[in-house]
């Protein structure tokens, strides 16, 4: 059985408005158009499914089953319709990420992305911080996710907060007595100047033992009990634990994953990806983010 979805609709306006008048109105079509398509949609499936009478319209057991898989059918197609949409939007994407960042989200929005603006090409640097917001000052880059203390980057989209702490291998152990080793990224970093700025108002004795740009660098050196790094409490893994307490080390400052974009006017698809960015992590934004 092949069954025009017009039809379907058709059968659906009128089980929704109860009437043929109002679901002529719905469909922008005429009265006798939409009982005409009714009597075709009942012919082609060989049953009743409108019980008509003077005062009103109900649907026969077959129309009440009936609508359940109409309504089925035309939310698949207008899935697929909208899936593969032609999208308007064209160009590039200049997007940076730092590798904290990156988790699990923000694979799954690339691929969101890239399905819902076919046409628009992603370019993406992961870097560090500092290098991220030199991208952006230079307009390397169209948008860029950094970690900012105390909203420190002006303009900037607030995404989701990150709370600091030491961390430590499970088996770590600090001989009494003994330097601090540290696990830092290069200087400048967010993490770096967090952690430097709470130890300097302390009388601890430490010292830079590992340096890394990257991530899973500081953790390696981390889960091998080499040096204590300042990581963020919600990317804590087996077999690293909080120090925060332990050695007399100082609590820390909180920071902000912000959204910043260049100085320039931004592309209909720079603001596609922010608002699709900001929507992924912050739902109950206003949908005017600013960008």
């Amino acid at each position: 059985m092949d069954i025009d979805p017009t039809l379907l609709r058709a059968f659906v306006a009128v089980s929704e408005t109860g009437g043929f008048t109002r679901a002529a109105r719905r469909l922008n079509l005429t009265q006798p158009a939409v009982s005409h398509q009714i009597r075709r949609l009942e012919e082609q499936v060989g049953r009743a499914l409108i019980r008509r009478t003077t005062r009103r319209l109900t649907l026969t057991d077959d129309g009440e089953d009936f609508l359940l898989h109409a309504r089925q059918i035309l939310a698949s197609l207008d899935a697929l319709a909208q899936r593969f949409r032609t999208s308007p939007v064209t160009g590039v994407v200049r997007f940076g990420a730092p590798e904290a960042f990156m988790g699990e989200r923000l694979p799954a929005l690339l691929c969101q992305f890239s399905r819902a603006f076919p046409a628009v090409r992603l370019d993406v640097h992961v870097s560090t911080y500092l290098d991220l917001s030199t991208m952006i000052a230079a307009e390397e880059l169209d948008l860029a996710v950094v970690l900012s203390t105390a909203g420190a980057e002006n303009g900037g989209i607030p995404l989701r907060r990150a709370e600091f702490g030491w961390v430590a291998a499970d088996n770590f152990l600090l001989p009494e007595g003994a330097s601090l080793p540290l696990a830092f990224h290069p200087p400048n970093c967010v993490n770096r100047l967090v952690g430097v700025a709470a130890l300097d108002a302390t009388p601890i004795d430490w010292h830079i033992a590992f340096t890394s740009p990257s991530e899973q660098g500081l953790r390696a050196a981390v889960r091998s009990g080499l040096a204590v790094a300042v990581l963020m409490r919600s990317d804590l893994e087996p077999g690293l634990r909080l120090l925060d307490g332990h050695y007399g080390l100082p609590a820390l400052p909180s920071a902000d994953f912000m959204l910043i974009r260049s100085g320039g006017v931004a592309s209909p698809a720079a603001r596609a990806f922010g608002e699709m960015l900001v929507a992924m992590e912050a739902p109950t934004m206003p949908a005017d983010t600013g960008l």
